[in-house]
């Protein structure tokens, strides 16, 4: 089998806010602290970094930081997507230019285009850009889920090399398999469930979770790509608790509260996510004893 572009654990980073503004000092350490955790990748502003709330100018840098900080030590794979096709193609030709190893792009959301349009979407970012691209295919969030017979067109063109799987379905991983081929990149984007996934072939995971804990999300992702499963389904039942609990209101929210806690970035989001609730708190905190977070 041949080895995939991407894999392991590739945490959803968050953007810390101070005062209104995207907190660089913080992001730069968080960064840092991945890297020490020996996470496998770097995913700036996608969902869990309030990609919606900020700025094109905002958006733009902390892609670039992201990179700077990186120096190239693990991959950076920077968030680019919008319901706009021309808006997603600056976004991933802004990736190119300041030297991200591979953008995210979503399932254009709202509105809802056709399987053929989510086809013609790709194909045209795919002929705009040379960089490698992964799907995201979050259908709870966008209200559109593109199918696997859709993939395996896209897994044919040059630049589109896998997805981002949030659909939590672990027997779409098989047949992305059987129909994208050795070489497509198969990452889930849903935690609890990705054990299962790596189980049905995944190469690994982009973790919200990572955030809080990325020495163990780095180590459970390991002995799943070395088919260490019982040590695996251990690192499972450290972290299950966390995954859950980092969705205890809306994400990221708990997921700032968790890092504001251990006093690495302010836990402020922008509206309308609004802060965790006290019990929300409660449970994050019980489960990052549970983890051996704290």
């Amino acid at each position: 089998m041949s080895d995939p572009l991407f894999r392991g654990v590739m945490p959803a980073l968050v953007t810390p806010f101070r005062n209104g503004e995207v907190d660089e000092k913080a992001f730069v350490a968080l960064v840092e602290r991945q890297i020490a955790g020996d996470v496998h990748g770097l995913v700036p502003v996608g969902t869990t970094g309030e990609t919606a709330t900020l700025s094109h100018a905002e958006h733009r840098r902390v892609v670039e930081l992201c990179v700077q900080t990186a120096r190239g030590r693990v991959p950076v794979i920077a968030g680019a997507g919008s319901n706009a096709t021309a808006e997603a193609i600056e976004l991933v030709a802004h990736a190119k230019e300041v030297g991200a190893d591979a953008a995210l792009v979503v399932t254009p959301y709202y509105n809802r285009p056709s399987q053929e349009g989510l086809y013609a979407h790709y194909k045209a970012i795919n002929d705009a850009v040379q960089l490698p691209v992964l799907v995201y295919n979050v259908p709870g969030r966008t209200s559109v889920d593109i199918s696997n017979e859709v993939l395996a067109r896209l897994a044919k063109l040059p630049n589109i090399v896998g997805v981002k799987d949030a659909t939590g379905d672990l027997t779409r991983a098989s047949f992305q398999r059987l129909e994208c081929g050795e070489d497509w990149v198969m990452l889930s984007g849903d935690d609890p469930t990705a054990l299962g996934y790596m189980a049905h072939g995944g190469h690994g995971c982009i973790s919200v979770t990572a955030n809080v804990a990325p020495e163990a999300c780095a180590r459970f992702y390991d002995d799943a790509l070395a088919g260490r499963w019982p040590d695996a389904l251990a690192g499972q039942d450290r972290l299950v608790r966390l995954h859950k609990a980092l969705f205890t209101d809306a994400s990221p929210s708990p997921t700032k509260f968790a890092l504001a806690h251990l006093g690495l970035c302010a836990e402020d989001a922008r509206l309308p996510i609004t802060p965790a609730s006290e019990a929300s708190r409660a449970e994050v905190l019980a489960a990052m004893r549970d983890a051996g977070v704290i």
